[in-house]
């Protein structure tokens, strides 16, 4: 099945907002002091989730989705490379903290 250009567009719109909306639900964990603490559930969960988001908007809002394969590589290295680095830091901070 494939879909119009428009309508992939919209659908990729409609997932990266309903992405953004998980995240603001497991954003909302706080203590029984109602202060905001760090979780590590919600950081890697957000980590995650911008990683897929980066992904969605480089495929389908910069149209690499029709670059030649190696730029596709590229991109795709790029956001595992990103992902890499990003739990990487966050797992050191934590062991330092």
């Amino acid at each position: 099945m494939h879909l119009s250009a428009e309508r992939r567009l919209s659908v990729a719109w409609v997932v990266v907002v309903t992405i953004t909306l998980i995240y603001l639900v497991i954003d909302g964990s706080v203590d029984d002091s109602d202060v905001m603490r760090a979780s590590t559930v919600a950081s890697v969960a957000a980590i995650g989730l911008a990683l897929i988001k980066v992904r969605i908007v480089m495929r389908e809002f910069m149209d690499v989705r029709y670059a030649p394969r190696i730029l596709r590589t590229v991109t795709d290295a790029l956001v595992l490379t990103m992902g890499v680095f990003l739990f990487g830091t966050y797992l050191v901070g934590r062991a330092i903290a």
